[in-house]
């Protein structure tokens, strides 16, 4: 895992065939009228420069193209419909609203299970996070999403590139004990907290609409999330220093009414998903390249940077994880026997993809 910076700008690769994927659907003139409306919610901005609206602009023109216009895709950026939490509740009735994205917090509201995925130092790279996410493993998990909520799993979306970075106002993050004493803002989840308090920070939930004041004003010493985030929001403008420590995956759920799914006809059911499937491919680059600009741009902003190595990470890992898996068996309630079996997988596909690439490519 040494080498895990060089890994994610490798990511990138892939992400400018994404972006000339965008404009590759059919352009076929539209035959019919809609006879069905699929809206879907997301709170990410609306802009073309954001990996969530550029898949669902692709998966819009995929749908209507392989409906012939029957199926009408309109996609309500921004949280114009309201919080995830508003917008998943209107999804599983399927009237208004017929799909939307949510993060791993709003996800557990709905589908407790999902909280399981918030294990701190999941992933070692992308490779393994989408062969994870996009797995058999993960679809066979998260069906439980239908009978649980009345909602279909579409797929998962790395919430602005998944792989997230401290930022803080007092010291460069090198080694766990750098974290010891920070006021480290988190999101409204227990899980996060549970992470930061076993790695000696005192964890500060807020809305992440008062992040910069808190930052600002001292109420908080620094916070985490992807490096695009720093590079938006310019963070360097009221914090000094930040550490591309990949402790936490940031995902987001697409789903669809279950009601609404099953009501199509097949043959529409199979365009909504072969194109999701297509959407979250392209996503996934898109959201690695966002990443690694950010990253790139905020080092050049940032008083001092710096990539976390493998051995650090491990380190962090060994105090971290303890602590999670208490909480979320004891206090969350999740089986222990379901939290090893998700380590388990991420395990193999840790062992088995780089045996795959030798035996293919190295021979």
């Amino acid at each position: 895992m040494a080498d895990w910076s060089s890994r994610m700008k490798a990511a990138a690769a892939c992400a400018a065939a994404a972006a000339l994927m965008i404009g590759v659907a059919g352009t076929a003139g539209v035959a019919r009228a809609q006879d069905h409306t699929m809206a879907i919610a997301h709170l990410s901005p609306g802009s073309l420069d954001n990996a969530i609206q550029v898949a669902l602009t692709h998966f819009k023109s995929q749908v209507e193209s392989k409906t012939d216009g029957a199926v009408e895709v309109e996609i309500f950026a921004a949280g114009q419909l309201g919080s995830e939490v508003e917008t998943a509740k209107q999804a599983q009735g399927g009237d208004l609203l017929q799909s939307t994205i949510i993060s791993s917090g709003a996800m557990s509201s709905f589908y407790p299970r999902y909280q399981v995925i918030t294990a701190p130092f999941l992933f070692p790279n992308y490779r393994v996070a989408h062969a994870f996410f996009d797995g058999e493993w993960f679809a066979d998990f998260m069906s439980g999403t239908v009978e649980e909520a009345g909602l279909r799993y579409l797929g998962t979306f790395d919430d602005g590139g998944g792989f997230v970075a401290f930022t803080n106002n007092e010291r460069l993050i090198k080694t766990p004990a750098d974290i010891e004493g920070l006021k480290i803002r988190v999101e409204e989840n227990p899980a996060h907290v549970a992470t930061m308090k076993a790695l000696g920070a005192s964890a500060t939930p807020l809305p992440w609409g008062e992040v910069i004041t808190a930052l600002s004003t001292g109420l908080a010493d620094g916070q985490f999330n992807a490096p695009g985030v720093s590079r938006n929001f310019k963070l360097w403008e009221v914090n000094d220093y930040t550490t591309l420590s990949g402790h936490v995956y940031n995902s987001q759920a697409w789903l669809v009414s279950e009601e609404w799914f099953q009501s199509l006809p097949q043959e529409y059911q199979e365009a909504i998903v072969t194109s999701a499937r297509e959407a979250i491919e392209l996503a996934h680059g898109i959201n690695s390249l966002y990443s690694i600009i950010g990253w790139e741009m905020s080092c050049e902003e940032f008083k001092e940077c710096y990539v976390l190595p493998a051995s650090e990470r491990d380190a962090m890992a060994e105090i971290a994880r303890p602590a999670w898996r208490e909480w979320i068996v004891n206090d969350f309630g999740i089986a222990e026997s379901e939290v090893d079996a998700l380590l388990g997988e991420v395990e193999r596909l840790t062992a088995e993809l780089p045996a795959e690439d030798l035996e293919r490519y190295g021979r």
